[in-house]
């Protein structure tokens, strides 16, 4: 969750790891932290809130060094302050920065006091920089202190550590969260993402689960988990350094918003031959799998579940076949019951998503066979522990609410229903026409965004709502479900969201004047009896909000403002409904003040439970 950099190089290296933590800032802003070796010891300074206050605190009182480390943190152990930020320093001779969460850190602390070692903080990080002072104060050397002592850690961790008595050293380690190495010319780098690094390398390696790193100027030494030197690829990144710029849009989540006609493009292209999709577009032995399977299991968490959700109805609607969806965190508690010819489908932007993965590894130990990713990060941890791959190509996604990722997923998730539709009698004409909307959803994707403007003005009725409350049918229940996950995430308004026909069994009974509610109506076979909710609404004085279809006419009525959306075939109408509820989001946060990109209490990567 939390965001690490480190560097080793021939020059300074605190403006690049300082660089390196605004392009993180995404995966934790409570506080930021530095140190760097010079002159013989660690200098380390620290700041409660974003990178910024970092970074006026070192303009006020600089510190050089050609070799240092940084972070900037999701709380987990401690709340947000000063003594909690990482880097952790152990008597001025040790730093260490951590991602994850050490399970087994109280006996641990409580081994450390006995033997005379002095807390500073409330987090589970300290134990780790004081073992390893205790195991170089033994008599061994910084990688070694970092061997023995990783050998007592439980639960996960990616690791960045220095040590003043061997200044030209930063090591690396990974197990559970991401830690790629960027190679330069005389200098070397670690970072917990590729886009913390672009400005001053291409070229990567990934650690592999249990790896621990030796990096000095010239060289990188890796050892597996089980202490054996290995060699890691160097791939070289495809992103480039302005990727991670807003540029002309004052928010990532608007430039990511308005970057989704590109993102559902690439993330088409190479996949069909003459409208035709590629099989191998999921793996060279896509087809052999597909064929085994009978059923789906989607485990996912967040937005990237209410895509799952969609795609629940898409399997049983268009493909016919039975399709499952469940919360990640809680699959792997529930003692799960799977037939192993199963394929289970996790979705995940970052592929780094701790429940995610987990569960995925449940269901491997329980009996599922093959398993599938829909990803948008290349080299993580999902990507490696799955049978197939398609990856979503959104780009990089700043913005801690998530928009061009959803959608993408989305239109992925649709590849994969055509692909094993094919074996449960998805005729040829209908997987033809869901091609061709596909096709066009870019351009259609594009007419939604011209009415940027008309949902603006509307999101000025919420500037003193506290409430509201989403209502959809079919595969726009879910679509109603992110709709509402986005308004709370950004400007903290409660919302919920409810199938409509639920609407009696409960809701009704919070309907007033005071609690817009939002309804996404296409033109679809549910649409008559959407509009009787929406009447229900209406009749109790309720302020209703109503994304339609262009094609209909609807009844005037004081209560029922009205905005057109381009018409959509059904099959897609999921992914063009989901824009304007973004849109929406977006204007009511900017309105109501709150900070847009990084939401209070969120973090874009959950690597934690």
């Amino acid at each position: 969750m939390c965001g690490i950099v480190g560097g080793v190089a021939q020059r300074n290296v605190v403006p690049i790891l300082l660089e390196g933590l605004k392009r993180l800032e995404y995966r934790g802003y409570d506080s930021a932290g530095l140190a760097v070796v010079h002159d013989s010891r660690i200098y380390r300074k620290r700041e409660v809130g974003k990178v910024k206050g970092l970074e006026t605190l070192i303009q006020n009182d600089p510190i050089p060094g050609n070799i240092g480390i940084a972070h900037t943190r999701w709380a987990t152990h401690g709340k947000p302050s000063t003594a909690n930020a990482h880097p952790h320093v152990c008597r001025d001779q040790v730093g260490v920065v951590h991602n994850g969460i050490i399970e087994n850190h109280e006996p641990l602390r409580s081994d450390l006091q006995l033997n005379g070692y002095e807390f500073t903080s409330e987090t589970d990080t300290e134990v780790i920089v004081h073992e390893i002072y205790r195991a170089m104060e033994d008599g061994c050397g910084l990688l070694e202190a970092v061997k023995r002592t990783v050998k007592k850690l439980q639960g996960a961790y990616a690791l960045g550590v220095v040590s003043a008595n061997d200044p030209n050293t930063l090591i690396a380690c990974r197990k559970g969260s991401p830690l790629v190495i960027g190679i330069g010319i005389g200098e070397h780098f670690i970072a917990s993402d590729v886009a913390a690094l672009l400005p001053v390398t291409q070229r990567f390696i990934f650690l592999e689960e249990g790896d621990i790193a030796k990096i000095t100027i010239d060289k990188v030494e890796i050892f597996d988990a089980n202490n054996n030197p290995v060699s890691r690829p160097v791939k070289e990144s495809q992103l480039k350094a302005d990727a991670v710029e807003k540029g002309e849009y004052r928010h990532y989540m608007l430039k990511e918003i308005h970057e989704q006609p590109w993102a559902i493009s690439q993330t088409l292209e190479g996949r069909f031959v003459n409208h035709r999709l590629q099989e191998s577009a999921f793996g060279h032995n896509a087809g052999e799998i597909f064929d085994s399977i009978k059923s789906i299991q989607i485990l996912a968490c967040g937005t990237s579940y209410h895509a799952g959700y969609v795609a629940k109805y898409w399997f049983e609607k268009l493909a016919r076949v039975p399709c499952a969806i469940e919360v990640a965190s809680e699959f792997r508690y529930r003692k799960p019951v799977l037939s192993p010819d199963t394929l289970i489908v996790t979705i995940s932007q970052s592929g780094e998503t701790a429940d995610t993965l987990a569960a995925l590894q449940e269901a491997k130990k329980i009996g599922a066979k093959h398993s599938l990713v829909l990803c948008n990060v290349p080299e993580s941890s999902l990507v490696r522990e799955s049978d197939l791959v398609l990856m979503t190509r959104a780009g990089p996604e700043i913005g801690v609410a998530s928009t061009k990722a959803f959608t993408t997923q989305l239109v992925s998730l649709m590849l994969l229903v055509i692909a094993i539709g094919r074996r449960f009698g998805l005729d040829d004409v209908l997987e033809q026409k869901i091609t061709s909307e596909l096709f066009q959803l870019p351009g259609k994707v594009e007419k939604v965004l011209m009415l940027n403007d008309q949902i603006q003005e509307l999101s000025e009725q919420f500037a003193e709502k506290r409430h509201a409350l989403f209502l959809g049918r079919g595969t726009h229940y879910p679509i109603a479900m992110e709709g509402a996950l986005k308004l709370k995430e950004i400007s903290y308004i409660h919302a919920e969201a409810y199938p409509a026909g639920e609407l009696k069994h409960g809701p009704l009974a919070l309907i007033d004047a005071e609690m817009p509610v939002i309804t996404v109506a296409p033109n679809n076979s549910l649409l008559e009896k959407l509009k009787s909710n929406m009447q229900e609404v209406s009749a109790r004085g309720g302020q209703l909000i109503v994304f339609i279809d262009e094609d209909l006419e609807t009844a005037p009525d004081n209560n029922i403002q009205i905005v057109k959306i381009p018409s959509v075939e059904n099959e897609i109408a999921p992914i063009i409904y989901t824009i304007p509820l973004q849109l929406l989001a977006y204007h009511v946060a900017v309105l109501k003040g709150t900070d847009v990109d990084q939401p209070r209490n969120l973090a874009k990567s959950v690597t934690v439970e």
